[in-house]
């Protein structure tokens, strides 16, 4: 049976050094491309005609805009209007990189921790600037929760702060084990098929019943990271 954790292995395609630094084009450098391309293509594609009675494809992209539309009304209120852009460039860009990796020899850069870390880096920087910009140092109120007696600061204060020094972490680590657990279980599952030959029925059936969890589950992984990316804004803007 195959390694099934060879499938997550970086390889390069096009070596490149640069005053001594690797940034090789590698396999994981091309899905995050194909990922943007693609995402780009269903968007342009999608919003071509603009015809009023829309087709499959007008009405698939415009559902995507409604759902990322309605997801920040409800979990920022209007004024999160403005941060749709980066909130729905992310949400395409993962759900697209999962999609990617269930297409079969695909490569599913999303379950590289140090992918999904950089985005959640991103996030998180990104949220504390625009909360000091909003707040000043009124911002290190978060870390006070409304209510709380004095007495008790020393111990919450400790508390709130690993709490949200820990949201790049939970954010990246929840998207990068969901996806790599699941790929690999596939692949193992995969691997009883081949091995049983005439016998691997069942397994099969397991490998297709997996797989259409995956697909689900690389839809709902995209959107709980957006999800909890409009709740940081959120937090942000209104610090409690």
């Amino acid at each position: 049976m195959a390694d099934p954790l060879a499938q997550f292995e970086v390889k390069t395609i096009i070596p490149l050094q640069v005053g001594g630094i690797d940034i090789s084009f590698t396999n994981s450098s091309l899905f995050m491309s194909l990922a943007v391309l693609g995402a780009s293509g269903f968007l342009v594609l999608g919003a071509r005609y603009g015809a009023a009675v829309p087709g499959r494809w007008q009405s698939m992209t415009e559902l995507t805009y409604e759902f990322i539309s309605n997801l920040i009304k409800e979990t920022i209120g209007p004024e999160g209007r403005r941060y749709f852009p980066i909130i729905f460039t992310l949400f395409m860009f993962i759900l697209f990189g999962n999609m990617l990796g269930m297409v079969p020899y695909g490569y599913t850069f999303t379950s590289q921790i140090i992918v999904t870390f950089a985005m959640a880096a991103v996030v998180f920087v990104g949220v504390t600037i625009l909360a000091f910009a909003k707040h000043g140092l009124h911002f290190f109120s978060f870390f006070t929760p409304p209510g709380s007696p004095v007495w008790m600061w020393p111990l919450l204060i400790p508390i709130e702060i690993i709490s949200y020094l820990s949201r790049p972490l939970s954010l990246s680590v929840r998207l990068f084990a969901n996806m790599m657990a699941g790929h690999t279980l596939l692949k193992v599952i995969a691997g009883f098929v081949f091995s049983l030959s005439v016998f691997g029925v069942v397994p099969l059936a397991f490998v297709v019943a997996v797989t259409a969890l995956e697909i689900l589950i690389a839809f709902l992984q995209a959107y709980v990271f957006t999800l909890l990316t409009c709740l940081y804004i959120k937090d942000a803007l209104e610090l409690h």
